[in-house]
């Protein structure tokens, strides 16, 4: 008999009864739960409930399953049956959508009766609508799967009998206990630390990611699990919620550890309440919701979701870093007998002794002398050693004796800058000393950004891992290890004269972020403060300061305005005044930039801040941007006459008669060559338009040239067909020659910002674009293509759309800034709106930022003039604002 017609032995009526009733027991349940978590009640509350309202619903379907579906004839031995509850569940710690994890335990050579009986128990516990994970299993069964299989022994190691046959049950722990624990520590804890390690690797390498696995992440509940399962592996008797086998102190870390638990099981169980299903990622779209509901609000510095988010990064911080302690002085006492300390070869009277490959302390020598702390750290970096995990418990305990004495002390500090300004890197060691809790306590300005967050996709570190991984990324500039993707910041780099001022620069350009005021005015005082606290000369504090001041001044300019425009290299210079703080500002904005986001820097943004730096330089350098460029004009040309070797020089005189002066000095030669030749060939074409591309592998961008004649709203039906075709504009120059002919250039890339270079998409964009100027293809039409549902179903983050317009910022155009949340053919719609205000764009700069776009475009009106009318910029703005009225995401506004 096949288990569906074993269940039709049991009469119909008390069959839909018990369903019935089942049903309701889970409505309640579910009810009861989104009414706890409505009140914010505690998520280990939360999940205790749901798992006893998941015994009754299991012990309800056990007893009917054996009394009424499948009743026994007569007592038989095989019939034994017990069912445990395995994973969350068997912890008592059952989400709102996690699966129902269960091992049926049957007596060995199990009887059909006991394996009908799984058989309509899970058919009904399915009917309900329950994922439950199962097993069927008899005692054997279960301890040969576990000794060849470190997850099936794990799940074993907290099941949890729910019902049926006791005595089975115990046999299945004593069992388990004597022959597989007894005697495998070492080879548990192995196998639990490699699971970790590639855990970590795929959840992310760093628990500050800002769209964190609350299950999975590092310091997340998977870590506390693990800490769980540790301290069960090393009892004789096991007790769940004991961490004490570890050598976890009973007192402050117990109740570190229980408050996370409880933060994070909170915060799962809304997540799954929201989602409607069995979702771990504390995404962007949730993080506001989640926030609210568990009572944080605004606050003048901080929006509710940047504190939430700063409660859970300090709460995976606190679990991350004991986690680590914990389980390396594991390893270390699975390796054998303890090594004897040994005194370090010239550092007498330090307290500081080797044990084995690690350097240790005694915790009595930290304590009593708390800057012997910052001297454990030094030496660590400078001889390149490991800290022993019970000295790094120990110098966590004394960080609370870190005091304005010690900040004041002048060996702590000079120690720590020596930490700090490392060639080799101060990245392993500025995170030792943070997770310890050091690095907040010596410089409490860090303390504050520890945990600090911003809520947006551009961003995807909190500021203080930020700010660790571009140290790292200064360092390993100097050690020249990026010198083929940045090889003008890895030549500058031995040239500068302030590199102490530039890694403190670069350890506090962020540290007063989240204080609600200007963090780049408000953080150079307090580098200046700190540098002078570190020992460093009135020269190199006010270095430190104005880097910190004017951290962003490099990429703002390099990205947003044109650095062939006179006025805005001449208006950089006047900030930097010096080769040296052009120098530094670079090297500064790399390693910020480098160390925001995997995915932001490319090759592109590098050539950008390449032009400004050698524009800007030329300049400080004693030369001028106005000077000799009748001189630069000539000398273009003469390069361009060599390139062409094969014109006539009648030709040659013509094709440069169409040029202004600003177009010989936006080019190298080897671009005036392409545009002579695209040129030449519309002359000859028919249609009057010619197209051409070309890949930059070191810029990682594709270029595409148009020679078309020139008209009205031209650039919007470029940026709308480059747009239909996939691609995104990173930059733009327009040119129109004398005889009214457009030399439109446009660098693009693919959606992932690196070049556009599929050979079938391109020639695509060939296809779009020549259609579109011909009117061929219903521009519209494809844009719409592109609007896809997946796009408009993404989360939209709170971005209000702005408009800035700079009639200063250039002396022959007007500026224009437009902000607000990307979208596919955006660049087109605001575009057009320009054309509709009969503008001119000469030049366009485009920038994305996660999910904010940045346009900038330098524009004149018909009579090539600046829009300087009230009226006009009034109705401009308005304008440019409606493009993003059916976009979402906030409330426009204009400037």
């Amino acid at each position: 008999m096949t288990a569906r017609a074993a269940t039709r032995t049991a009469p119909a009526g008390r069959q839909t009864a018990l369903a019935r009733r089942l049903k309701q027991a889970l409505a309640k349940a579910r009810a009861e739960t989104a009414a706890a978590l409505d009140r914010n009640e505690p998520g280990d509350r939360v999940t205790a409930g749901l798992s006893r309202a998941m015994d009754r619903v299991v012990r309800d379907v056990m007893d009917h399953a054996t009394a009424e579906a499948v009743p026994a004839r007569a007592h038989a031995a095989r019939d034994a049956l017990a069912v445990l509850a395995l994973g969350g569940y068997g912890r008592g710690q059952l989400a709102p959508h996690s699966d129902v994890d269960l091992l049926f335990l049957t007596a060995p050579r199990a009887s059909v009766r006991a394996r009908r009986v799984v058989a309509f128990a899970l058919h009904a516990l399915w009917d309900l609508g329950l994922k439950v994970g199962h097993a069927t299993r008899d005692v054997d069964d279960c301890l040969a799967r576990a000794r060849a299989n470190m997850t099936i022994r794990t799940a074993l190691l907290e099941a949890r009998a729910v019902w049926g046959d006791a005595e089975l049950a115990r046999g299945l722990r004593a069992r388990f206990q004597r022959e597989l624990v007894a005697g495998t520590e070492a080879e548990f804890l192995a196998a639990k630390l490699a699971e970790r390690e590639a855990r970590i690797a795929r959840f992310g390498a760093t628990r500050f990611l800002v769209e964190p696995n609350v299950k999975e992440g590092i310091g997340a509940l998977r870590d506390l699990d693990l800490l769980g399962w540790l301290a069960l592996y090393r009892r004789r008797r096991p007790k769940r919620g004991d961490l004490g086998p570890l050598g976890a102190k009973p007192g402050r870390e117990a109740r570190r550890l229980l408050r996370a638990r409880v933060f994070l099981l909170t915060v799962r169980c809304h997540l799954h309440h929201l989602a409607g299903r069995a979702e771990d990622r504390l995404g962007f779209d949730v993080q506001p919701e989640i926030a609210r509901r568990m009572g944080y609000r605004d606050r003048r510095s901080n929006r509710a979701v940047e504190r939430f988010m700063k409660r859970y990064f300090l709460a995976t911080k606190e679990v991350g870093d004991l986690v680590g302690q914990i389980t390396a002085a594991l390893e270390e006492a699975t390796e054998g007998d303890a090594p004897r300390p040994q005194p370090i070869a010239g550092r007498d009277g330090t307290g500081l002794v080797l044990l084995g490959r690690r350097l240790a302390a005694s915790p009595g020598a930290l304590r009593d002398d708390p800057v012997a702390v910052i001297r454990l750290f030094h030496e660590a970096q400078a001889r390149g050693l490991a800290i022993h995990p019970a000295t790094l418990r120990s110098a966590a305990q004394a960080a609370s004796r870190i005091d304005d004495a010690v900040r004041a002390d002048a060996a702590a500090n000079a120690l720590f800058l020596d930490v700090l300004a490392s060639r080799a890197g101060a990245e392993a060691t500025l995170r030792a000393m943070s997770e310890t809790g050091v690095l907040a306590r010596f410089v409490p300005d860090f303390g504050r950004v520890v945990a600090q967050m911003q809520y947006d996709r551009y961003h995807a570190y909190t500021v203080d891992e930020h700010t660790i991984r571009a140290i790292a990324m200064l360092a390993a500039v100097e050690r020249g290890e990026h010198i083929a993707e940045l090889p003008l910041a890895t030549e500058l780099f031995p040239k500068i004269r302030s590199r102490r001022a530039l890694y403190l620069a670069v350890f506090m350009h962020d540290i007063a972020k989240g204080r609600g005021t200007d963090h780049s005015e408000l953080g150079g005082a307090l580098a200046e403060a700190l540098a002078r606290r570190l020992g460093l000369d009135d020269e190199e504090a006010e270095t430190a300061g104005w880097l910190v001041r004017h951290h962003l001044a490099f990429s703002r300019t390099a990205f947003k305005r044109d650095v062939n425009d006179a006025k805005t290299v001449e208006d950089f210079v006047a900030l930097v005044q010096s080769v040296e703080r052009l120098r530094l500002l670079l090297l500064l904005t790399v390693a910020d930039i480098r160390a925001t986001n995997p995915a932001v820097w490319n090759g592109w943004k590098g050539q950008l801040l390449r032009d400004l730096y050698w524009r800007a330089e030329e300049v400080v350098s004693g030369g001028h941007v106005a000077e000799h460029k009748r001189a630069r004009v000539e000398d273009a040309r003469d390069r361009l006459r060599s390139a062409l070797a094969d014109w006539s020089d009648a030709d040659f005189a013509a094709y440069t008669a169409r040029h202004f002066p600003p177009y010989w000095l936006s080019f190298d030669t080897d671009a005036h060559a392409r545009h002579a030749r695209l040129l030449a060939l519309r002359d000859r074409d028919a249609a009057g338009t010619a197209v051409a591309h070309r890949i930059d592998r070191f810029r990682d961008v594709t270029e595409v040239s148009v020679a078309t004649a020139d008209r009205q709203g031209l650039f919007a039906s470029l940026a709308g067909a480059i747009a239909a075709a996939g691609a995104s504009i990173a930059d733009a120059k327009i040119y129109t020659l004398a005889d009214g002919v457009a030399l439109d250039t446009f660098w693009i890339q693919d959606h992932a910002r690196h070049a556009f270079d599929e050979p079938r998409r391109l020639a695509r964009l060939d296809e779009l674009i020549l259609g579109v100027l011909a009117g061929r293809i219903d521009l519209a039409r494809e844009l719409a293509k592109r609007r896809r549902p997946s796009w408009a179903a993404r989360p939209a983050l709170p971005i209000a759309p702005r408009v800035l317009i700079d009639n200063d910022a250039s002396t022959k155009h007007t500026v224009i800034e437009v902000n607000g949340r990307d979208r596919p053919g955006l660049l087109h719609d605001v575009t057009l709106a320009l054309a509709r205000q009969r503008l001119s764009i000469v030049t366009a700069r485009i920038s994305t930022y996660g999910d904010r776009v940045v346009d900038v475009f330098y524009v004149r009106d018909r009579f090539g003039l600046k829009v300087t009318h009230p009226a006009s910029l009034a109705q401009l703005r308005q304008r440019l604002l409606a493009v993003f009225d059916d976009a979402p995401g906030g409330t426009a506004t204009a400037a």
